[in-house]
């Protein structure tokens, strides 16, 4: 539900843009969720982790303000080599090696930043939905207090239930049908390249990757970025002619399935990485249903799955950021610049935080390794 929500929304606003037809966005939207529910499964199933992928959110929102200006076929060919981009990129393991170098206490600030809007969107979602947001929170913690396992689940029901007493969803607009996708042959060109693929393939691999990644460390499991990055290329890569624009690792909904209340025990999370997956491709299967349900949700019930859904894991990243005293300033810029949303370039506000808090904490250590020689050196 939190996968499909909000990104679906920017899939449809860049579908908007570049005036594809009923049936190009519906291919659009089955390949995103195909792509994301094979990845998902045979990728948490394989390697015992709850890998969770998901369509680039990033990059559709690059192509809500470019994707006019291309034809349909060039910007398929663009997904194309985005896709084989990001494949190379993860084959040479450079990514997953800087990654390694960066600060725990910075990963876990960039986490608590991404997951910071859920939160606040929680109870700012208290304006439009009251009851649901009191119900719903409600009921988690009191199920919480005896079987944390399933509090998210019962706090989902509730609002559900909540949400379906209060007029909002209109079933009507729901068109309930199998979806079947359309195949564009790419063309290739100089301006599409550039305009397009180049700034889907960084905005996805500094926006979506680095933080899918730093999820899975913080939680304590080590993934191999090498197999994970070039496993969602390749799947980028060969849904691209179907209208998939980018599939890569998640963040929120990795942040949601790997914590406590999955499984008490890590080595078994990976059951949600298989369950999403199989429920990625039965949303994909409806790619048009899918479209008329998330238009006629309240985005207030939305707020509440998420907010509550994350409330733990905020904590628990937000309590490792600030454990180093001495990198404490670093995580602290790191977790301000990437709550803040900022969008520079077309980089989002994750990869910015992580950038700034590096700066920082590299200025810091070099300011403290000055200090510390001088000092020797009075005392000699």
């Amino acid at each position: 539900m939190v996968s499909c929500s909000g990104p679906l929304l920017v899939v449809l606003a860049a579908a908007a843009a570049g005036h594809l037809t009923d049936e190009q966005t519906a291919s659009w939207v089955w390949a995103a969720c195909v792509g994301s529910g094979v990845t998902c499964a045979v990728l948490s199933w394989w390697t015992r982790m709850p890998v969770l992928t998901a369509f680039s959110t990033p990059g559709a929102a690059v192509l809500v303000g470019s994707l006019g200006d291309y034809a349909y076929p060039e910007a398929v060919g663009a997904f194309l080599v985005s896709g084989l981009l990001m494949a190379l990129v993860g084959l040479t393991g450079v990514f997953g090696k800087v990654m390694r170098r960066v600060p725990p206490g910075i990963v876990a600030a960039m986490l608590a930043g991404v997951l910071f809007s859920f939160g606040v969107g929680l109870f700012s979602a208290l304006d439009g939905a009251p009851v649901a947001v009191l119900v719903s929170l409600t009921t988690y913690l009191a199920v919480k207090q005896r079987s944390p396992r399933y509090a998210v689940a019962w706090a989902l029901l509730a609002a559900v239930l909540v949400t379906a007493v209060v007029p909002g969803i209109a079933a009507s607009s729901v068109d309930i049908g199998l979806t079947l996708p359309v195949l564009t042959a790419p063309e290739f060109t100089g301006s599409a390249l550039v305009g397009l693929a180049l700034p889907l393939a960084v905005v996805t691999m500094a926006s979506q990757n680095a933080p899918g990644l730093a999820v899975l460390a913080a939680c304590g499991y080590r993934p191999d970025d090498r197999l994970l990055i070039t496993a969602t290329g390749l799947a980028s890569t060969a849904l691209a002619p179907l209208g998939g624009h980018a599939v890569n690792l998640a963040a929120i909904t990795a942040a949601i399935s790997t914590g406590e209340e999955a499984h008490r025990d890590p080595r078994r999370r990976y059951v949600a990485g298989v369950a999403c997956g199989v429920f990625y491709l039965l949303a994909g299967v409806c790619g048009a249903a899918l479209v008329g349900l998330f238009t006629a949700l309240p985005p207030e019930l939305i707020a509440v799955v998420a907010g509550v859904a994350l409330l733990a894991t905020f904590s628990t990243s937000l309590a490792q950021a600030v454990a180093d005293e001495q990198g404490r300033d670093a995580a602290v810029v790191t977790f301000l610049t990437t709550a803040s949303g900022v969008t520079l370039g077309g980089v989002g506000s994750a990869c910015w935080g992580l950038v700034l808090g590096l700066v920082t904490h590299l200025a810091l250590t070099a300011r403290r390794g000055r200090g510390g020689r001088q000092e020797q050196q009075k005392t000699a």
